[in-house]
């Protein structure tokens, strides 16, 4: 039985309601970490970096598309709350090609400015030209990857979420696969190049194929068709989903800045336990992204349609379901700690000790982590852009920042792990309360 957007959700329907964004999102985040085993292990170390240093400015210019998805699918599911289904059908259609448009603008500046961009982030030599290859043919695709990321949250607004997820597969499997032919059969010097070819053929499958179906006559509750362009919709949507673009960009930044504490305290080896971590804290936060991008629809539905009752149980459901995930998951870390430091840096044993001792500390933050990506959401899809884009805000850059700059000179090495803790901590505070400040604004 097809569930719609309208229906009364239990934990049940809630579950399997969103275990395809669930599911979507985790595969997305396990096929990154292949793609860049492939280029490891077979293209070598300079190749490798070269993958690792770029990446954050295509993260960038790609979550465009989550930004308009999040974004609009809020505005998107509510306009269809309130019964205006015309209306969210020409603002649906608006905000792809708009999105559409803007991924090919950002593909040309892209390719211009990626040679000045790698020389500023520090590439040189080798390693500077290895940058701007693999990065000017992801460019290629880069319109296509604006729309995936974008389509991610269409197909849950759709109440097509197991079609969102069978592309999302394909496009995956086609990484991987070509990834396995391209990387390991060609040349050395080609070998990189490869692998970006099947990232961007990847990408292209997963743009290109929603197009097809949102075009054509579909069961779903959305079409792509004529529309006129309305600026109000379009930075509606934007201020919806800035919280999305500006987690993203702030994220990438911390980064940057865990590295250089990294690098103070326990050099190289600090860096490369700190990747292991990101690595697990990917799959696991993709859990909670993904069960609030499967969610928002229906919340967002709910609150056009005015049922505040069922609001206050969507709200109510989630955080439970949202401790649950967190629970479960700082005790499978805590578990699999060893084994998954040993699957990493197992060559090494002063690596694998600190990559073991600081994932027992890491872990402790996913209970937190959970909240902090919900609570953003949830007023993503009541619209409330600015609150969503505060908590976001002060979440990935401003707490984060101040925990690491701090916290290391109290404990050291170890603080850099604390700093995840007490930076998500303070987020789940946060996010409590404007949940309750917001309350009666909003009858949940």
């Amino acid at each position: 039985m097809n569930i719609q957007l309208s229906d009364h959700f239990n934990y049940s329907k809630l579950i399997k309601f969103t275990l395809p964004s669930i599911v979507m999102i985790i595969f997305t985040s396990v096929y990154s970490v292949v793609d860049g085993f492939f280029v490891s292990n077979f293209a070598g170390k300079i190749p490798f970096a070269a993958v690792n240093l770029i990446m954050p400015v295509l993260q960038i210019l790609g979550t465009v598309g989550f930004m308009f998805g999040t974004g609009g699918t809020a505005l998107i599911s509510f306009t269809y709350g309130t019964g205006d289904k015309e209306k969210a059908n020409r603002d649906f259609s608006l905000i792809v090609y708009v999105a559409f448009g803007l991924g090919l603008a950002f593909a040309v500046l892209g390719f211009i400015f990626i040679h000045p961009i790698a020389e500023l982030l520090g590439a040189r030599g080798e390693l500077l030209d290895n940058c701007v290859m693999y990065a000017r043919i992801i460019l290629c695709a880069l319109p296509f990857y604006v729309l995936q990321m974008m389509f991610q949250s269409f197909f849950v607004a759709a109440e097509k979420p197991q079609l969102g997820l069978a592309i999302t597969v394909s496009a995956g499997l086609t990484n991987i696969i070509l990834d396995a032919v391209l990387v390991i059969l060609l040349p050395k010097e080609y070998k990189l190049s490869g692998a970006a070819v099947a990232t961007a053929v990847a990408q292209i499958v997963g743009g290109t194929a929603p197009l097809i179906y949102f075009f054509r006559e579909n069961s779903s509750i959305l079409r792509l068709g004529k529309t006129k362009y309305d600026g109000r919709s379009i930075l509606k949507a934007c201020t919806n989903g800035s919280s999305e673009f500006m987690s993203n960009v702030s994220m990438n930044l911390v980064g940057i800045l865990y590295n250089l504490q990294l690098m103070n305290y326990a050099g190289e080896d600090g860096v490369a336990a700190y990747g292991v971590m990101m690595y697990v804290s990917m799959i696991f936060s993709a859990t909670f992204l993904g069960y609030t991008i499967g969610a928002a629809p229906v919340i967002g539905f709910h609150d056009g349609a005015q049922n505040h009752d069922e609001l206050k149980g969507l709200l109510r459901k989630s955080l439970v379901l949202i401790s649950i995930f967190g629970v479960v998951m700082v005790g499978s870390a805590e578990l699999l700690a060893v084994p998954i430091s040993k699957s990493f840096v197992g060559y090494d044993d002063g690596l694998l000790e600190l990559t073991i001792s600081g994932f027992r500390i890491f872990a402790l933050c996913f209970p937190f982590l959970g909240f902090g990506i919900f609570a953003s959401g949830f007023f993503t899809a009541l619209n409330d852009g600015l609150t969503s884009a505060l908590i976001a805000f002060l979440r990935t850059l401003v707490f984060r920042t101040a925990a690491i700059m701090i916290l290391p000179m109290i404990w050291g090495i170890n603080g850099v792990w604390i700093s995840v803790v007490v930076a998500e901590f303070m987020s789940l505070v946060l996010g409590s309360v404007f949940l309750v400040l917001k309350k009666k604004k909003y009858h949940y």
